[in-house]
């Protein structure tokens, strides 16, 4: 199949996150299996604008913001003539409309929709536009086959008006022989993790603030702050305000090499965001045999089993927070429990699965199969 895959950024891109990881580990072994894969990308200040990426053909045009325009107008100028089977449009941050400007069958590719969240992700005009965009997705893709990485982001569409027969679940893998648990690896001291872009929505604020809490109840955790973004001055700004410099570390930007580390050696990993297409942190930490304390939201209800592979808190609630990470560093006994369940969590899902499960999809919408 020729496979034009049109997302916002690639794997490079300074902002990437796990859009862009699932992004390369899906269509990067589709090219493996022969398909030819070209991706259609927003650009960044230095950045080259053509480029191969795990033998995908990548072409960047615009920025983060003028992406939907200079998309469309770079398609018609270069990949108009390319008679490409299939278009997959992954909506990330806004629609793209590729129905109305590209000519092949389109697939939609939804990891988790903003929604009000967006007022915690961007400034207010951006955070209105997002709302108001996504509101016009039933209008556009109804009837589009459809891709989503969790039931919950299914239900999410479904209730804006896209019909249930149309989306297909196809959850996210995980390399499980890069990540998996490391003998004798934890920190002698109780350790906690943040892994991820530092944007308002996350709420790496509200782990800060648990934090300081347990601090006054008289117990100690650290917190390792793994990640570059905007919020990062308001985060160290905050760190000196509750007094808690010698118990949170912001660490900015950290090697591949760094993350694994990370993600074996710490007692827990948090994520308090208020949605998540899946939690692919989770998934990691989980397949290090690391548990995690996520909020009791869309799409990490599934990435995390309640008292399982980990604890799920009501979102928001710095109290309930805070008592999840105590329970699990005070109670070696649990914590062992959930590590195991969390690995063997983590070996039930795949990325060659989650590709094969995509290459039936794409011949099924391209027309070139019936299933």
């Amino acid at each position: 199949m020729r496979i034009l895959v049109v997302n916002w950024l690639d794997r490079e891109n300074p902002q990437a996150g796990g859009a862009e990881e699932h992004l390369h580990q899906i269509f990067g072994r589709l090219v493996e299996e022969g398909h030819q894969v070209t991706a259609l990308v927003s650009g960044w200040p230095g950045c080259i604008g053509r480029t191969n990426l795990d033998g995908i053909e990548v072409h960047r045009t615009g920025s983060r913001y003028t992406f939907p325009v200079s998309a469309p107008k770079y398609y018609r100028r270069h990949l108009l003539g390319c008679d490409f089977d299939v278009v997959v449009e992954d909506l990330n941050k806004v629609p793209l409309f590729t129905p109305l400007w590209t000519k092949s069958p389109v697939l939609l590719v939804a990891h988790h929709l903003f929604g009000t969240t967006a007022f915690q992700a961007a400034n207010a005009p951006i955070a209105i536009a997002t709302v108001l965009l996504e509101r016009l997705i039933p209008f556009f893709y109804k009837g589009t086959p459809t891709v989503v990485v969790s039931e919950g982001t299914k239900r999410d569409l479904v209730d804006r008006g896209l019909r249930a027969d149309d989306i297909d679940v196809i959850p996210n893998g995980i390399d499980v022989t890069l990540y998996t648990p490391l003998s004798d690896s934890k920190t002698l001291q109780p350790t906690i993790l943040f892994l991820g872009r530092l944007k308002r929505y996350k709420r790496v604020d509200l782990i800060i603030q648990a934090v300081a809490e347990l601090a006054i109840r008289g117990i100690h955790v650290q917190l390792r702050v793994a990640g570059t973004g905007e919020e990062a001055p308001e985060l160290s700004k905050l760190v000196k305000r509750l007094g808690v410099e010698d118990r949170v570390e912001l660490m900015g930007f950290i090697k591949d090499s760094k993350k694994l580390e990370l993600l074996q050696s710490s007692w827990v990993h948090v994520l308090p965001s208020p949605k998540e297409g899946w939690g692919i942190s989770v998934m990691e930490a989980a397949a290090c045999g690391t548990p995690s304390v996520a909020s009791d939201a869309p799409g990490l209800r599934e990435s995390v089993l309640h008292e399982v592979t980990g604890l799920l808190v009501q979102h928001g609630d710095v109290g309930a927070l805070a008592e999840g990470i105590e329970a699990l560093v005070s109670d070696a006994k649990q914590r062992q429990r959930m590590s195991d369940s969390a690995r063997e969590f983590a070996e039930s899902f795949s990325w060659n699965v989650s590709a094969r499960r995509f290459e039936v999809v794409l011949g099924r919408v391209s027309g070139l199969t019936d299933d």
